[in-house]
């Protein structure tokens, strides 16, 4: 069967990508951060007897891409995992299936990354999935500073950090200090009888937690998340540039709608947000995203038509 443009552009825009020299299709089952429960992956495998030739592989993006769908056959794969509570999707100059790291097990995750990309891929993945962006649009989640899921090169990439205080009323200014010698990037340094901490150092990852056996270091009750904004990877490199400071988790969802919309209002067709930021300086989107401002101008910048060079 000879398939035109046409048709190959209309199915790609709902997740299914032509195999090379054949006219049959991978389609992308999206999931929520990663997770699939054991019955979602008795479907994608079921799906995939059915419809493809048997073989799924996992994306990038962690999505179950189905290999082998016959052109015609795809709306009846379609039906078939929508009726199970699945969709095909991930394509598109649009918001991108949302990564996330096992942080929420993972014995050193400082936020509940399922949590959070949940909440994102519904907001935003799911909430957004009519809405035209310039370009493709990542977001990745991660628990901790290792940086698993490499959350520094995606548009938008969140880190789970630890914030710690000093109790110095506590401190017995031992001789060798335990925390010091955790710390992995020298931010606690020993001076005076007792520790300090350089915060400019730190990174947040918390491992120094839990090692002063006076309880000297007291964890925060709320985690912190660090922003990344502008990454990106592949034929153009651009490592995320961490915004100042931290927000808390409840935080994040804004956040990252508010440099959404700041793209969606200033980028160009075609051009990813490392791009834009790198065109207009990061002090345009920070100064943007510091206030409520453009929230209160959602509808009219998404209703707008994308802006051509």
């Amino acid at each position: 069967m000879e398939l035109t443009k046409e048709q190959i552009t209309s199915v790609k825009g709902r997740g299914f990508l032509q195999n090379r020299g054949t006219g049959c299709f991978s389609g992308r089952v999206v999931s929520a951060g990663g997770l699939f429960t054991s019955d979602d992956l008795r479907h994608v495998a079921e799906c995939a007897e059915r419809f493809g030739n048997g073989n799924v592989v996992f994306t990038s993006r962690q999505s179950a891409e189905i290999v082998g769908i016959p052109y015609n056959r795809i709306p009846e794969a379609e039906r078939f995992v929508e009726d199970h509570g699945l969709m095909f999707g991930g394509t598109g100059a649009k918001i991108r299936p949302v990564t996330a790291c096992k942080g929420d097990t993972c014995v050193f995750g400082n936020i509940d990354t399922r949590a959070l990309s949940r909440t994102i891929h519904e907001r935003f993945y799911l909430g957004m999935r009519d809405v035209r962006l310039p370009h493709k649009f990542k977001i990745g989640v991660g628990g901790c500073p290792n940086s698993c899921m490499k959350p520094s090169l995606n548009d938008v990439g969140i880190e789970g950090c630890r914030t710690v205080t000093l109790d110095r009323g506590s401190c017995r200014g031992c001789s060798r200090c335990i925390v010091s010698e955790a710390c992995p990037v020298g931010a606690v340094s020993v001076a005076d009888g007792g520790p300090s901490i350089d915060k400019d150092r730190c990174i947040g990852c918390g491992i120094c937690v839990g090692k002063c056996p006076f309880k000297a270091l007291v964890r925060d009750s709320e985690s912190a998340c660090r922003v990344y904004v502008g990454g990106t990877w592949g034929k153009k490199k651009r490592i995320g540039t961490p915004l100042p400071g931290t927000v808390s988790e409840s935080e994040v969802p804004d956040m990252i709608e508010k440099i959404i919309l700041w793209y969606k209002e200033n980028a160009y067709a075609k051009e990813r947000l490392a791009s834009t930021i790198d065109r207009l300086g990061m002090e345009a989107l920070i100064s943007t995203i510091v206030t409520d401002d453009i929230l209160g101008r959602k509808a009219e910048i998404l209703s707008s038509d994308i802006k051509e060079q």
